[in-house]
């Protein structure tokens, strides 16, 4: 809940336009993210996330997304991208989400995306030919 004053603190922000595949249901990085160091344990920190170029390549099945704090996940923002119900290709462009997030640290902070391929057969990928995906980082005061 952001009611009241509050400020924005600092602002960082990551992209990547490198391609990464998955072809099991395993999370992996996709190679967007940012680090922060927040002024207070109090703060709360607003992740915005645009991650493009999404693609199921092969296989009857489709990409779920979720945005790490350190080693913890805080959020899916996509469950089954992708669906054919065939081995069909699929590019579906990309996917945005905010998440308000309250780490409760003044260390040094990294956030992330990780993906992987939801019926665990290959293939889906992220940033396919090289479209750039980007995070946005602000510190808000509580």
């Amino acid at each position: 809940n952001l009611r009241g004053a509050f400020r924005i603190l600092q602002a960082v922000s990551g992209s990547t336009a490198t391609q990464v595949t998955s072809a099991t249901n395993t999370p992996i990085d996709t190679s967007l993210t940012a680090t922060i160091t927040p002024q207070s344990t109090a703060s709360k920190i607003l992740v915005c996330i645009n991650q493009n170029g999404l693609l199921k390549i092969t296989g009857d099945t489709s990409m779920a997304i979720s945005v790490l704090r350190g080693g913890t996940n805080i959020g899916t923002i996509l469950g089954q991208g992708g669906v054919t119900q065939s081995a069909a290709a699929n590019g579906f462009g990309g996917v945005g989400a905010m998440i308000l997030d309250s780490p409760a640290t003044t260390s040094a902070t990294t956030y992330k995306t990780q993906f992987f391929s939801v019926a665990n057969i290959p293939t889906v990928a992220v940033q396919h030919t090289n479209i750039v995906s980007t995070i946005i980082l602000m510190e808000i005061s509580a």
